[in-house]
Order: structure tokens, then sequence, then C-alpha cells
């Protein structure tokens, strides 16, 4: 057994940092930088503090509450309203520059690449053309690569794993900073641009979320500015709830599906919930897909029209031509198996391309170094294929973006081009509605063996990009070839569409690599437009989820578990009943008395070595016989405001403090509390002491030590707590449990595991 004193130190991973603040104050020791990082998935990481969504009733918030009136009350249900429809109007519009810029910039390269490729084929030296189009690519993914890696590194990737974990109660540093939405924003055009296999859907999650956290707050600490708006919602139950709707609103303006969005938000971000946030996130994302859909129709030029509910469309599919009968339910199925394998393949081969990445990319410029490469690759895979290709179609009735002719006769063009030659979102749309012929099955097999594995490799690069459409892409091309080859079989029969097996193929792709069940049926079935499908859909993501989860977990948890997050998923272990508080609980408490010390306060805030966030206030007899009592619980963020106003006994006697704290002291302080090492304390006030009756919680949750570890968990995970006291029948403290004492545990192969604790 280990005990929690057992720390593991491992050198610091170099890409992290952990508050500018502590950052200044370690520039004396120089950090040698190890080439290689040893990383262990068996570690939960120290680095991650807890949110607190429960809220410290001391006597400032009663106060407060007592004297907010009824009217009162019902401004701040408005303000909530109000702050929901500013979500949505500015995800949209986020959504609306991204996609305006992505398609100006991405055509613009397209036509480029284009007339170049065009005027070598007639003369020769085409190896030219490539080159053109794989600098173009590097280049532009170099400047989106270094954007991440240098200045915002939690920008990188779709942003999922990284909102799922907020919102499950985990700080992640910098996550939603205002710095990291423009970064986010920015990253995910050049990657787009860039032409690497990703997709621009991911990240509007991200970006939503970041909105949220920011106007909820009614101030920026990145511009350093407070606009004096919504000081109540300062505090983290209130931004969590906001943040769900964020991420809703950002899928909703993605997809152009606000409930796919609300579900979304319910199945993969929030870990609490309650009705009337259900009605408000929905309002969230209805309007996000309203202001996303008229600022577009202005934009393509037919103003009353409103035809682009999201940033991908996949286009009306026909109802009565794409009917499904019931022979077809066991084909389904099939098709759902394959995709769960071929998840299951996709994130076990970047689980380990990820822990090399770990372990030997981590230096800034190698990140970028690989990110080039990896465009560079793209384009000459591509160009390589397209060239190669004998597939040519007539040009005739087909809605070819850029049709490339190379070696097709005239009036032709290369059908592999129209895969490869597009953005990811318009290649996805023509697998799904091309007319039957317009693909050869050897261009698909090819097309879908080598974009898997660029997908794959592009997926956990330093850039900011999501994996749903590459996913969708890659699903729809060997759906379409499935299609194509049972229409083979069974010599051309009307329900063996092309289109229809695209469709199903990309939700079983989906779904065997994200495991996501029904937010995601809701989504495609919202994208499509078509309720028909609603069946079969779930039937494929509901096999897909349960042959991909027999193998490894789905990319998200696998990306949280690999950062060594202590995530709390819904339940805990299955197997852990024989454990209880006492062999869970962190010990020994640092624990506070009531009236205490300005001295010992500097000094347990000041040591490094303990770092707590949480300290229980016992009775502060003189009388040693008597049993020192639990009489509360105070914040680290608490006594550092209280250190900073300098409320101590000795000033109020002396009538020097001019005016009580106001918990909007604490609230102007929230997030980021200075650290203790900024206050100066005298020597003097050393010997003073602070009263903490009035600033303590003095109702804190505990639980006694028999408790069994399930019983703690459900406290804990349910009211989201961040510290919960452990007691002994006199009501002494024995111990404190926090989030890492519970996530330590989890299933394995084997049964169950106990993690080590890292310092990284």
């Amino acid at each position: 057994q280990l005990t929690p004193s057992s720390f593991l130190r491992i050198g610091q991973l170099s890409n992290v940092d952990l508050n500018e603040d502590i950052r200044e104050l370690e520039t004396e020791l120089p950090r040698q930088r190890p080439n290689e990082i040893p990383h262990n998935e068996k570690l939960l990481s120290l680095k991650y503090e807890s949110l607190d969504y429960d809220n410290s009733e001391n006597q400032l918030f009663l106060e407060e509450e007592r004297r907010i009136n009824h009217a009162a009350f019902r401004t701040v249900e408005i303000k909530r309203w109000v702050i929901c429809a500013m979500i949505g109007i500015l995800t949209g519009l986020v959504a609306c520059f991204i996609d305006i810029v992505v398609e100006n910039l991405a055509g613009l390269k397209y036509r480029v690449v284009k007339d170049n490729i065009d005027k070598f084929t007639a003369k020769g030296g085409l190896s030219f053309s490539l080159l053109l189009w794989a600098t173009l690519n590097a280049s532009v993914v170099m400047v989106g690569s270094v954007i991440v890696a240098f200045i915002e590194p939690v920008a990188a990737g779709s942003g999922i794993p990284q909102i799922k974990c907020y919102l499950n109660g985990v700080k992640i540093p910098h996550v939603v900073r205002l710095k990291t939405l423009v970064i986010k924003v920015c990253g995910v055009i050049l990657s787009v641009v860039g032409g690497l296999a990703v997709g621009k859907e991911g990240p509007m999650i991200h970006s939503g979320s970041v909105i949220a956290a920011g106007i909820s707050q009614g101030r920026s600490t990145s511009l350093k500015r407070d606009f004096k708006i919504f000081e109540y919602f300062r505090r983290d139950t209130e931004k969590r709830d906001f943040v769900s709707a964020g991420a809703a609103a950002g899928v909703s303006a993605a997809f152009g599906a606000p409930v796919g969005g609300v579900l979304f938000s319910l199945e993969e971000g929030a870990s609490f919930w309650n009705q009337f946030l259900t009605w408000r996130i929905f309002f969230a994302s209805m309007i996000s897909t309203f202001t996303l859909n008229s600022v577009l129709s202005v934009y393509h030029g037919n103003a009353w029209d409103l035809s682009s509910p999201g940033l991908i469309n996949f286009g009306r599919f026909d109802s009565e031509k794409m009917i499904y009968t019931i022979q077809e339910i066991p084909i389904f199925i099939f098709m759902g198996v394959v995709g769960g394998i071929l998840g299951a393949l996709f994130n076990a081969l970047n689980y380990w391309l990820t822990m090399f990445r770990i372990r030997y990319i981590h230096r800034p410029c190698l990140q970028v170094v690989e990110a080039m490469l990896v465009a560079a690759v793209t384009a000459t895979v591509g160009f390589v294929m397209i060239y190669c290709s004998r597939d040519c179609q007539p040009i005739q009735g087909s809605s070819v973006a850029y049709p490339l002719q190379l070696f097709c006769a005239d009036g032709e063009y290369n059908s592999m081009a129209t895969a490869f030659f597009n953005t990811p979102e318009k290649s996805v749309v023509n697998l799904f509605h091309d007319p039957p012929g317009s693909y050869n099955p050897m261009t698909l097999g090819m097309f879908t063996l080598m974009y898997f594995f660029l997908a794959c490799w592009t997926y956990g690069l330093t850039v900011s990009a999501g994996v749903f459409i590459p996913s969708l892409l890659i699903g729809a091309a060997w759906g379409r070839l499935f299609g194509i080859s049972l229409s083979y079989l069974t010599k051309g029969s009307i329900w063996a569409d092309p289109g229809k097996y695209a469709l199903m193929g990309a939700a079983a792709q989906l779904g065997g690599i994200v495991r996501m069940t029904l937010s995601l049926t809701v989504i495609m079935m919202e994208a499509t437009g078509n309720v028909t499908y609603g069946f079969p859909i779930m039937l494929v993501l509901m096999t897909a989820k349960i042959v991909g989860d027999y193998f490894v977990e789905g990319l998200y948890d696998m990306h949280i578990q690999l950062q060594s997050v202590p995530f709390l998923h819904w339940e805990a272990p299955v197997t852990s009943h024989s454990l209880t508080a006492r062999e869970v609980m962190s010990t020994p408490v640092t624990c506070l008395r009531r009236i205490e010390r300005v001295g010992t306060i500097v000094d347990i805030l000041s040591d490094t070595s303990s770092n707590h966030n949480g300290f229980p206030v016992v009775e502060s007899n003189p009388d040693t016989t008597q049993v020192a009592g639990l009489r509360g619980l105070i914040l680290r963020s608490q006594l550092i405001v209280l250190l900073k106003h300098k409320v101590f006994v000795e000033r109020a006697n002396l009538s020097l403090v001019q005016r009580r704290l106001k918990l909007k002291d604490f609230r102007d302080a929230y997030p980021r509390f200075p650290p203790i090492q900024s206050i100066h304390v005298s020597q003097d006030e050393r010997e003073c002491m602070i009263d903490l009756s009035e600033f303590m919680n003095p109702s804190p949750y505990t639980v006694p030590q028999e408790a069994s570890l399930p019983r703690v968990f459900k406290l804990f995970r349910a009211l989201g707590l961040r510290h919960l006291v452990v007691v002994d029948n006199r009501n002494e403290v024995v111990g404190m449990v926090t989030r890492k004492d519970l996530a330590r545990y989890r299933l394995g192969k084997e049964g169950l595991e106990e993690l080590s604790l890292a310092q990284t």
C-alpha cells in the first residue's frame, strides 16, 4: 500500500506552466530540460487543483443572502437569461468568422495550386506543383503551430477533454482565458487552411466555453478590465453552469444541432445538472444556431433564406429514394461492429503516439517541426494519390469545387481529387451526395487507408483541431465503398444506395472513436435533417460503442487519462466496497484554531511542501483536557484575502479597520487569488491574532471514518465538493478526502488498481 506521503517526483514537464506568479519566483533556478520525460499512465498529477462547487456558507454569505429580497432574485434570474443569450450570439459570430475566413483562404490556396497544376500538366514538371502545395501547407501550419506551442499550449487539440475536465471539477490552468480563445480561433483557421486532416467543429465547443466563462464573470483577467457587471456570478458554481451552456452553444453552432448541443453537454460534459439549466442551455444553443444562420445567409447573399444552420451541413437526404428495409438492419449492425473495431484501432495507435510525444517531443520547437512535417506529408500523400489515380469522371452534372483534370480526357476530372483536394467538410458532403458511380472502389479504398493514418497522426499535434470531421470522412469513405460492393452483390438493387451507407459508415466511425451515443444520434439526425434514419443511426452507434469499449476506451477519456488528470467518473469503481474512508483519506491534516496567530497562518500558507487549500478550524481552548472538535472549514483563498486586508483582532479593537470585510472583497479577488509570497506581513503583525469565525464555513460536509469508498465517492461527486473532512466519533478531525484520494482508485484489467501521485 502506498502512503500518500510517498510521492514520486519526476522531471517537470516543460510545456506546462502552473501560474505566472509562481514562475517569476522560480527564475533563480535555471531549469535543465531532459531529453526524455519518463511518463507513465498509472500516475495522477498533483498539479491540478479542484474547483469548489460547494458555496462556503459563512456569516458574510448568509447575511448577503438574507438581505436579497424576492425582486432582487428575479433580476438575478433575468441576468442569467441575458448572459445565455449573449453566449449564444457571440458563439455564433465566432463560428461565422471561422467559417468565412477558412472558406476564403482555403479557396485562394486551392485556386493557386489548381492553376499551377493545370499549367504544369501541359508542359511537364509536376514536381514544382507538389513543392508549391507542400510548402504552402507547411508554412500555414507552421504559423498555426507556433502560436499554440509558444503562446498558449492549452489551445492544442480539440479542447473537448479539457472542457470535460473543467465541468467535472478540475481546474486546468488557462483553459477558459481570453488568450486561449484568440489562439484557438486563429489556430483552427490556420490548421484547416493548411490542409491537415482536421475539422473546425471540435474547437467550437472549447471556444463557446471560453466565451461563456468570460461573459458570465463580467470582466477579463487577460485584458485587466473589470466591467463591474454580473458580480453575483463570480464563483465556481455559477461559472460552471454557464460553461456547460457555452459548450452546448458551440456544438449547435458547429453542426446546426441545438438539441444535440444540449444532449452533448449532458452526456460528455456536465457532471451536475438541473431542470432550469436544461432550458437555459437550450435557449443559448438555439440563439447560437440562429445567429450563425442569419449571418451566413446574409453573407451568401440570400438574406431571408436561413439555409445554413451549422458550420457543416450534410445536405438534405431525400426520404423517397433513401428508405431502408428490415433486411438492412443486420447490415447496419455489422457496419457498427466494423466502426467499433476501426475506432479502437485508431485510439490504440493514437495512444502509443501520444505516449511517444509526451516522452520525446515536449519542446515547443520540436512540436512545431512535427506539425510542419505532418502538413508536408499530408500534401505529398494527397498529390501522389491524385497523380497515380486513373479514376476519371465526366464533369457534366457534378458539383466539384476545384475539378483537377491532370491526365484525364477533356471534359473529365480526377475523382480522387474531390476527396483530397478539398476541405474535409466539403469532401464529406460529396461522399454523401454524389450520384452512384462517381467513385471507383479502388479510389475509395486507397483514400480510406491513407486518410485513416493521416488523421491518427494529426490528432494530438500542437495545433488547434478537431477530430469530428476526419472521423466522419474516413467512415463516409469506407461506408460508400461498402455500399458499392453491396450493389455489386445484389445486382444493382434499388436499396443499396451508396450515400446512405456513407452516412452509416460515418456514424459508425465517429462513434467508434469518441464513443458518444445519445448526443451523436441527435446531431446526425439534425445535421442531415432526416428523422427516418434515427433508428439505424442509433443501432450503429450503440454497436460501435459496445465493440469499441471491449478493446480500449474512447479518445477523449484516453487523453484525459494520459494527462494524469484526477477525473471522477459517475460511479466509484465497482469492487471498491472493501475500502473505507480511513484508508482513502490524506493525513495528517493541518488544522487552524478559531482565533489563530497571524504568524502561524503565514507559515502554513508559505509551506510549499504541503500546499493545502482547505484547513479545518477547531475550537481553540487553552484548557487541553477538552476535545478539539471540528468547528468549520476555511479555504486558502479566504485566508489570503484576510491577510491582504489585514483583518486582525487587535486592529479591530483599536478601530483601525475602516469597514468590515464584505463578500465583494472575496469576489473581486476571484478567480486568481494572489500567492502568499506577494503579501507582506511585518514582524509586529505576525504577533497579532485573526478571528476566523465569521469567514469560515461553519457547516462543512463530514463523513465518519468507517464510511465505505462508494459512499464517500457518491457524496463527494454529487455535491461537487473540494474537501470532505473525515471525523471520528468524538467529532475530532482525523483526515481529509480530496479529489486525488478518490481518483486514485481505478478499475484496471486485473481489478482495482491504485495509482501513484506525481508532482508533474
